[in-house]
């Protein structure tokens, strides 16, 4: 058999893939805060092959894009949008700190700060937990303050914690399945005592409809010739094992 089959046979996977991530960047179009995966394809070099057309293809999300999404003003007061690169902390399911770009707060009945998608917000020894109250404000800095319940009228705030924002400058990050940037190789990252966030606004997700709508395309028409050049070599394998049959 031709190895051009399994040359296509790595590039269907890859192009299968890829499929997957640019219907998952669609999927969260209007996902808050949502950054769109980024599939990069390479060729896997063979040693001593003497020809480069039969060398196979893989992919992987190599990265994301980090570009910032478009801010839109909500007026509601836990919706927060982090200005410039910082990013919010969270702590992932599994107990670690990660962090996000998803500023749809809410509290949740055990008083716990989380994000839209239940996520824990971290403050300054942990996940955020705020008492019974009739006002949360954010102010620009991140500093979660309240005015307790059942407090009478011109009560002052009483500062609870302050969210971390995170800067992931200089260190290696991946976007994990969850959608929150990791650390490689586990640890934390640094506050960014520079960070600000604007209250009662929200940081849409930077997936660029038109833009994804073509990447799938040209991803299918690709995945088709992919799966031509494997009828083609079933083809030519047909062919050759006929001659065989010919009498000398």
């Amino acid at each position: 058999m031709d190895k051009l089959i399994y040359t296509a046979a790595s590039g269907l996977k890859a192009h299968l893939a890829s499929q997957a991530a640019i219907a998952n960047n669609m999927a969260n179009a209007s996902t808050t805060g949502f950054r769109a995966d980024r599939v990069i394809f390479d060729q896997l070099s063979i040693t001593n092959s003497a020809s480069f057309a039969r060398e196979p293809s893989s992919e992987t999300v190599a990265d994301f894009d980090r570009r910032a999404g478009t801010i839109n003003q909500t007026g509601r007061p836990l919706d927060i949008a982090v200005n410039g690169e910082a990013w919010i902390a969270v702590q992932a399911s599994d107990g670690t700190e990660a962090y996000t770009r998803r500023g749809d707060l809410q509290v949740a009945a055990s008083g716990v700060l989380e994000t839209g998608d239940g996520f824990p917000v971290i403050g300054s020894g942990g996940p955020i937990t705020l008492p019974p109250a009739q006002k949360v404000t954010i102010s620009p800095e991140g500093i979660v303050s309240i005015i307790p319940q059942g407090a009478g009228a011109g009560a002052p705030p009483q500062v609870i914690d302050t969210i971390k924002l995170a800067s992931d400058k200089g260190s290696k990050t991946t976007k994990g399945l969850d959608n929150l940037l990791h650390v490689d190789g586990g640890g934390v990252l640094p506050r960014d005592l520079n960070a600000k966030v604007q209250s009662g606004a929200l940081e849409q997700s930077n997936v660029n409809l038109t833009q994804a709508l073509v990447d799938m395309i040209e991803n299918q028409r690709s995945y088709e010739v992919q799966a031509n050049l494997i009828k083609e070599t079933k083809n030519l394998d047909e062919s050759s094992a006929q001659l065989m049959r010919l009498p000398a």
